[in-house]
């Protein structure tokens, strides 16, 4: 019962932190992507496609989320982008108080689009609201196409899934339809992209979908 009444207080700090942050990042027009996945399904490979595309356009910035390395980080950085660094030491995601103290590296102002990369996991990172517009959810090939109905949580709580390495399709029994369906039965509102950082295929098509969110949020017309 303790145990509960912890989390309890802890969901109920982060979310208070999250909101400011939305009023933060709404006053400030900046769109926020909030990326997850299980480790190795490609999230920082799909960045280091779809950052080069955007920069030509949008002052964007990211925040990495990892246990103990900066090795993400410093990947995102030979993009040209800014990127800050958390480093969790054991947790297995972010909070909002931490990227409130990421902040410090970027003028507001001047960003268009923030993106985190969160921790590789699947469980606690759909739990916890970083004040981010959108979550958006990888799943690989090589994981089975039965994730969404193992982590329903995080399929209910993204707007978006990405099926990742679809190159690999020719050499696994991964169904996509069925990935597919099952996202759909439980979240029948979340968008759907298939991608392959080795091909390049579908990158462009996720590229467009972040730059129609963030003219919709800025109320800009697209150029």
């Amino acid at each position: 019962m303790k145990n509960i009444k912890v989390e309890t207080k802890i969901l109920t700090k982060n979310e208070q932190k999250a909101k400011y942050l939305r009023m933060l990042f709404r006053e400030n027009n900046v769109l926020v992507l909030n990326f997850l996945s299980s480790p190795g399904s490609g999230k920082t490979s799909l960045l280091e496609n779809i950052l080069p595309i955007l920069k030509e356009k949008y002052n964007v910035g990211v925040i990495e989320g990892d246990l103990a390395t900066e090795h993400d980080a410093e990947r995102i950085r030979q993009v040209g982008v800014t990127c800050y660094q958390i480093n969790t030491h054991g947790a297995c995601h972010l909070e909002s108080n931490g990227i409130e103290k990421a902040l410090s590296a970027f003028s507001l102002d001047e960003l268009d689009i923030l993106i985190i990369e969160n921790v590789g996991n699947l469980v606690c990172p759909a739990s916890f609201d970083l004040g981010e517009d959108y979550k958006i959810v990888l799943i690989s090939t090589t994981e089975g196409e039965d994730k969404p109905i193992k982590y329903p949580t995080v399929i209910r709580a993204s707007s978006a899934m990405i099926i990742n390495k679809t190159d690999l399709l020719q050499v696994l029994d991964f169904d996509v339809e069925k990935c597919k369906d099952y996202a759909k039965g439980i979240n029948p509102d979340i968008e759907i992209f298939e991608t392959s950082c080795k091909t390049k295929a579908g990158i462009n098509d996720v590229v467009n979908w972040i730059e129609e969110k963030y003219h919709a949020k800025t109320g800009l017309c697209r150029s």
